[in-house]
C-alpha cells in the first residue's frame, strides 16, 4: 500500500474524530482536493518576500501605528490568531516557519542548536545533516529559482544549508536596513526569475527583552520597522517589482513582560498575513493558523508539491 505518513496521520484523525462525534463536518481528504481546485488555476508566483520581525505579540500589533504594513496587509488576509509551535522562543519558530514542520520533526527544540550539538534527531535530512527547506525543495523543483536569506541574529541561519541559498547576508548589532537595500536589488537583479526573499530583523525582539514587551520602546521598534518596510514597499513599486510579488507578514513569538518560551497567549499567538495575485481581499483570517503552515503555503504559490515529511497546511481561506 502505497500511504505516505502525512496521509496514514490524517486518516487516524478523521477516525478519532469520528469516535466522538457521529459526522465528520468536512472530510479530511475532500478539505485537501477543495484546496487544489481552488489554487490550480493559478499562474505560479514569480516573487514571494516574506517581511520577517521577531517577536511581535498580536497586542503589540494592534498598538503600534503601522501604516505601511496595515495598507499591506488591507489588500490580503490578516491572521490575529495564529499559533506558534512550542517552545515559543526565536530558532524553533522560525525553523517552523521555513520547514513546513515542527520541533518534533526538524528537530531544532531550542536556540543553542547546530549541526554538530544536536539534541533530538531530525526525522529526515540531506546528506550534510539539514532538514528539507523551502529553500531546498524550490530549488530542486525549479531549475531557475533564486533564493535569498537577510538576517541580524546570528545563530538564525543555523538550521537551513547554505547550497540552497543564492545570497545571504549576516548585519552584526541589530543593523538591518542595509539588508533592505540587498533584498531590493536581489530582486530587481532576479526580475525575470522565480524568487524567494527572506528579510528578517531581531531587534523588535531585543527591544522587548531589554525594556519589556508593550513599552513605549518596544512598540517604537515595531513602528520603526514599518516605516523602514514601507520604503521598501514603495522602491517596489517604482521598480516595477510590487504588483506581481506575494508578500507574508511573519513574526516567531510574542512576549510578556521582559521574556517568552511558556505558554501564555501573549507568548503564543502572534499576527500571520499574506497578500498578492490570487489571494482574497480585505480578510480576516479566522480559520486555524500556525507557523509550520507557512512553508506549505509558499510551495503552494510556486506549484510545488511539499515533501511528505512536512507536516504543515495550506489555509484555504487565503485564497479568492
Amino acid at each position: 500500500m502505497n500511504e505516505t505518513r502525512r496521509d496514514f496521520l490524517r486518516k487516524t484523525l478523521a477516525g478519532a474524530l469520528c469516535v466522538g462525534a457521529a459526522t465528520l463536518p468536512t472530510p479530511v481528504s475532500a478539505m485537501t482536493q477543495e484546496i487544489w481546485k481552488k489554487t490550480k488555476k493559478r499562474a505560479q508566483a514569480k516573487r514571494v518576500l516574506l517581511l520577517s520581525l521577531d517577536g511581535i505579540c498580536t497586542e503589540g500589533f494592534k498598538q503600534a501605528h503601522t501604516p505601511n504594513l496595515d495598507q499591506l496587509l488591507a489588500e490580503g488576509v490578516l491572521s490575529m490568531q495564529t499559533r506558534v509551535v512550542m517552545p515559543s522562543v526565536t530558532l524553533p519558530n522560525w525553523t517552523s516557519h521555513l520547514t513546513g514542520s515542527g520541533p518534533e520533526q526538524h528537530g531544532v527544540v531550542d536556540n543553542d542548536w547546530e549541526i554538530n550539538k544536536i539534541k533530538l534527531p531530525a526525522i529526515e535530512t540531506d546528506t550534510e545533516g539539514y532538514y528539507p527547506s523551502v529553500f531546498r525543495i524550490l530549488k530542486e523543483n525549479i531549475p531557475q529559482m533564486r533564493t535569498a536569506f537577510y538576517y541580524n541574529w546570528l545563530n538564525l541561519f543555523y538550521p537551513y544549508n547554505r547550497n540552497y541559498l543564492d545570497e545571504v547576508s549576516y548585519l552584526e548589532e541589530d543593523a538591518y536596513v542595509p539588508n533592505y537595500e540587498k533584498a531590493l536589488k536581489f530582486m530587481t537583479d532576479n526580475r525575470k526569475l522565480p524568487t524567494l526573499v527572506f528579510l528578517y530583523s531581531v531587534h523588535t525582539d531585543h527591544a522587548g527583552h531589554k525594556y519589556k514587551w508593550m513599552s513605549p520602546q518596544y512598540i517604537q521598534s515595531i513602528e520603526e520597522a514599518d516605516a523602514e518596510i514601507g520604503r521598501l514597499l514603495n522602491k517596489m513599486q517604482q521598480a516595477g517589482l510590487y504588483d506581481d510579488t506575494h508578500f507574508l507578514f511573519l513574526t516567531d513569538h510574542g512576549g510578556i513582560n521582559y521574556g517568552h518560551g511558556g505558554v501564555t497567549t501573549h507568548e503564543m499567538i502572534v499576527p500571520w498575513g499574506i497578500t498578492g495575485p490570487g489571494i482574497a481581499k480585505g480578510i480576516c483570517m479566522n480559520e486555524p493558523n500556525n507557523t509550520v503552515n507557512t512553508a506549505s503555503v509558499i510551495l503552494r504559490l510556486f506549484g510545488v508539491k511539499q515533501p511528505d515529511c512536512w507536516t504543515g497546511e495550506v489555509p484555504l481561506s487565503i485564497f479568492e
